[in-house]
């Protein structure tokens, strides 16, 4: 099979499972709604050690939970013109002992959403694993191509180590390919995240996330912050 058609068939798969499965033989087994959405608002658009867009942004997520199934869609636009707009569509799957295995379809808003070619596809698709046990979080990722034939055909990778402490998390991650400057294998995130929720009320609370992030490849520091809704 080509390379387009694969492209091709992958992204049908996950549209249509986001589109046709139903919820019902979920439903008859818990009496809450397998939907779920919300937003964060970040100070800065971060992805695996790299700034996208400038200025603030709000990311959205919608999400069908079916069981080991999770079905969902991501989406980040920045406050300001230089957005870096992104909108994602994921299926994962996972296992009782803590795997999971998934795709992710990375489109980026102002290319033909239907464009599927090589040269100027506007879909990157990704293969992702991960794993936790406790604390302890690992992934492993493989792109399948990358839209618009940025700088490759495919094949690159990252992996990403990360543990959470009572009051904090640390994270190394490393990548090839679209992750680093010149497409060598390099550590490109490290980072150090904690947590809080400050009290509006009584019954309500506005989770707050930071992060302090190092990626040693382009030799820049980020700090980060974000509210959750």
């Amino acid at each position: 099979m080509k390379r387009k058609s694969l492209h091709k068939l992958l992204l049908t798969i996950l549209i249509a499972n986001m589109l046709f499965l139903h919820p019902d033989t979920i439903a008859q087994e818990t009496d809450s709604s397998p939907f779920s959405a919300g937003a964060d608002v970040v100070s800065s658009y971060l992805w695996r050690g790299t700034k996208f867009g400038s200025g603030p942004a709000i990311q959205p997520f919608v999400e069908l939970d079916l069981g080991n199934f999770t079905l969902g869609s991501w989406g980040s636009y920045c406050f300001t013109t230089n957005e870096a707009a992104e909108a994602d569509l994921y299926l994962s799957y996972a296992f009782g002992f803590g795997l999971r295995l998934g795709l992710t379809d990375y489109y980026f808003p102002g290319t033909e959403y239907f464009d599927f070619s090589e040269s100027t596809g506007a879909h990157a698709l990704e293969i992702n694993a991960g794993y936790t046990a406790g604390g302890l979080s690992l992934a492993a990722n493989y792109s399948i191509n990358q839209a618009g034939g940025a700088g490759s055909s495919g094949g690159d990778l990252y992996f990403e180590a990360g543990y959470s402490f009572p009051s904090f998390g640390v994270v190394l991650g490393a990548g090839n390919g679209w992750h680093t400057a010149d497409g060598g294998f390099m550590v490109c995130n490290i980072g150090i995240t904690t947590s809080k929720e400050i009290k509006i009320t009584e019954t309500f609370g506005l989770p707050v996330s930071g992060a302090v992030i190092l990626n040693p490849d382009t030799e820049q520091l980020h700090v980060v912050v974000g509210i959750s809704f």
